[in-house]
């Protein structure tokens, strides 16, 4: 009986504390709901909801097409190309294991993405809110912060790729900080306006690109600088296979940390089997697509000198000139590259307006200031930061996507341990009406350990320039990144690990 009300007086304290932390940022949150921002956003039709739960009469868009379109236009950009580039210019791939690579880690990323874009239909929560029900309280609270400097990482990493194309057409008379600020613009014109216009705008940006790209095709093929390359097998190559394939699985999962928040307007009853492939398939066909063509392309580096010495000075930039425009299309090839630079704002376009939703999830008293304001500082913190890196582009993505990686394969071991282990899989287990009350889900001491147990994993299995695990450096001459695999392996044992006894004495 004492043990019994030692547990109570437990439950009772922690409930006291967590409504004390966040109660005076709430009520503040509340009276400004409506302020200046929101009202001169709102004249302009745009959308001025955060984090708040969607209502089932603002649940008004059911076309499957909105949703897997979103992804479509997203991935169908230059900054896919440029990823599947590195496999033969920095991991020393054949073609035919880009191809392997390519298929299989596309799938493994993308399907979490879909998975979890089912949630935004079923509960209309935001993905970070509704992360409250998978990692706890303060669990998701570190990854809303990650995910708000990811937003900006992803800006900057795409902004760089696009920012070389402009420079190189017209002979470097664009220098590379107005391309990025070009870019930065064109992306807070559609994120200001939100979810609406944003999905209206990627239901048919992908024309053009796909466009450009079968014009690449067609002056590859006219080129003939293609080549399968030399396939090798050995410890070395293994290493470079799970180098790359944590580059690509960075890439496709990247989406995963705010992918409800593209579906939170579906209605509640829509099919889940409908919203999973069609959204998967919006995802993978641009992506593969996209990312062989890259290392199709790159390996015209192999063959023509002239095109290796423009990728040495200009990277992906210098190669889409070469293929377009040297020898090639000339003024028409500089205008298909002009387009093609700006398809960056597609890819852009998730990361800048979810970063809103992670920096008003992770704290009530961010939760103050209004979406369109996060979503314009956002922008301008990704130019500060985009035009130093621009410089050093290859190194900066290799490292960036692999990051990205290890704490997105963290994130969905939990989540989906938390769904279908001990929520077995009922939408039921999710209250999510009363979403503010935070007695309707864990703590989050199973998400806290749970990650700490993940970073231990990446620690042992990254393969960096900078760092490299006891695990990592042992694959190969050049070592071979696994960090993602054991970070996510870690997390999972240590998250099931936490999960009961959390439950036991916290009583959720």
């Amino acid at each position: 009986m004492d043990e019994e009300k030692d547990v109570g007086l437990k439950k009772s304290s922690v409930d006291s504390f967590e409504k004390s932390l966040e109660d005076s940022g709430h009520a503040e949150a509340q009276e400004t709901s409506l302020n200046v921002f929101d009202k001169w956003a709102s004249k302009l039709n745009a959308e001025t909801k955060g984090v708040d739960l969607v209502l089932d009469d603002e649940k008004t868009d059911c076309s499957i097409w909105n949703a897997a379109s979103m992804w479509l236009s997203a991935n169908l950009v230059i900054a896919t190309f440029s990823l599947g580039a590195l496999g033969v210019t920095v991991f020393g791939l054949s073609f035919f294991q880009c191809i392997m690579v390519i298929i299989f880690f596309s799938l493994l990323g993308a399907s979490p993405v879909a998975f979890f874009s089912i949630f935004g239909c079923r509960l209309g929560l935001r993905q970070m809110i509704l992360s409250k029900y998978l990692l706890g309280n303060y669990g998701m609270r570190i990854f809303a912060f990650i995910n708000m400097i990811a937003c900006v990482g992803w800006g900057a990493v795409n902004i760089m790729a696009s920012a070389q194309l402009l420079n190189i057409v017209n002979n470097g008379a664009l220098p590379p900080w107005a391309g990025c600020l070009i870019l930065v613009i064109c992306t807070i014109l559609v994120t200001f306006f939100g979810y609406h216009v944003i999905h209206y705008y990627e239901r048919w940006s992908w024309i053009p690109n796909l466009a450009i790209f079968i014009a690449i095709i067609c002056r590859m093929a006219m080129a003939k600088t293609f080549t399968w390359g030399e396939t090798k097998g050995g410890e070395t190559t293994a290493g470079n296979v799970l180098s790359f394939g944590g580059t690509i699985f960075g890439f496709a999962s990247g989406w995963t940390t705010y992918a409800s928040d593209y579906t939170v307007y579906q209605p509640r009853n829509a099919n889940a089997y409908r919203i999973f492939f069609g959204i998967l398939a919006g995802l993978l066909l641009p992506l593969i697509f996209t990312l062989i063509l890259g290392a199709a392309c790159a390996t015209g580096t192999l063959t023509n000198p002239e095109w290796a010495s423009l990728y040495e000075e200009k990277a992906v930039g210098g190669l889409v000139y070469s293929i377009l425009v040297q020898d090639s299309l000339h003024g028409f090839g500089q205008f298909l590259c002009v387009l093609l630079a700006l398809s960056t704002v597609a890819n852009n376009i998730p990361n800048m307006y979810s970063v809103a939703m992670s920096a008003q999830a992770f704290s009530s008293y961010l939760r103050i200031v209004p979406r369109v304001v996060w979503t314009v500082c956002a922008n301008f913190v990704t130019l500060a930061i985009c035009i130093p890196a621009y410089y050093h582009f290859e190194s900066v993505m290799e490292n960036f996507m692999n990051l990205i990686a290890y704490y997105l394969a963290i994130y969905e071991a939990m989540c989906l341990s938390q769904h279908f282990i001990w929520n077995r899989g009922r939408w039921s287990a999710y209250d999510y009406e009363n979403y503010m009350d935070k007695r309707v889900y864990p703590v989050g001491l199973a998400g806290v350990f749970g990650f700490c147990c993940g970073v231990a994993g990446v620690v042992v299995g990254m393969n960096q320039v900078w760092y490299s695990g006891p695990i990592g450096r042992q694959i190969g001459e050049r070592g071979g990144d696994i960090g993602f695999e054991l970070g996510a392996g870690f997390a999972f044992v240590g998250f099931n690990l936490m999960r009961p006894i959390e439950m036991k004495y916290l009583g959720r």
